[in-house]
């Protein structure tokens, strides 16, 4: 056999025994994806339910979910709520832009924010401005009202820039 078919077929090998070990030092596997789509989809399923859904028994999935737990992949669970119902049909989108991006800034605007109920979510941008914030309030008025009591007055703000929701296509 030529030396070079051969070196050839060796690193073939080489790397599909490399290909092997790096899925068995994979973390999740197939059936953990699709433990995690189910639950994402409706986490109240049974552990029977599940199990049918993913093609395992009852006694593997509970074993694979609380590890998923565990390790952080499954961070909890939650009822999703109808906003509308709520009172907080209201959606604005928020660019905040900051006066002071030191470490100690960034870190009080955060800490403000965990603390602040209007604020849904948060999200610290690479761009033109520093954070995106989602609102959620009962009408215009009560975001106006938020705007300027609550949102301008968070540590370092400099400037907002809102944008009102329409209408929301897709959420979750």
């Amino acid at each position: 056999m030529d030396h070079t078919v051969f070196q050839t077929f060796y690193s073939g090998i080489e790397q599909f025994i490399q290909n092997l070990m790096a899925d068995k030092t994979d973390i999740m596997d197939r059936a953990d994806r699709r433990i995690l789509t189910a639950l994402r989809a409706d986490a109240r399923l049974s552990m029977t339910a599940l199990g049918e859904q993913v093609g395992l028994s009852k006694s593997p999935v509970t074993t694979r979910v609380r590890r998923l737990e565990a390790e952080g992949f499954i961070l909890g669970y939650r009822a999703v709520l109808d906003p509308a119902k709520m009172g907080e049909a209201q959606v604005a989108f928020v660019q905040v832009t900051l006066g002071d991006t030191t470490s100690e800034a960034l870190e009080a605007f955060n800490t403000a924010v965990r603390k602040t109920s209007e604020i849904e979510a948060c999200h610290m941008i690479a761009g033109g401005f520093d954070y995106l914030l989602k609102i959620r309030t009962r009408d215009m008025s009560t975001y106006r009202k938020a705007l300027g009591e609550t949102i301008s007055r968070l540590p370092h703000v400099a400037q907002t820039s809102t944008f009102m929701a329409m209408e929301t296509v897709k959420e979750g």
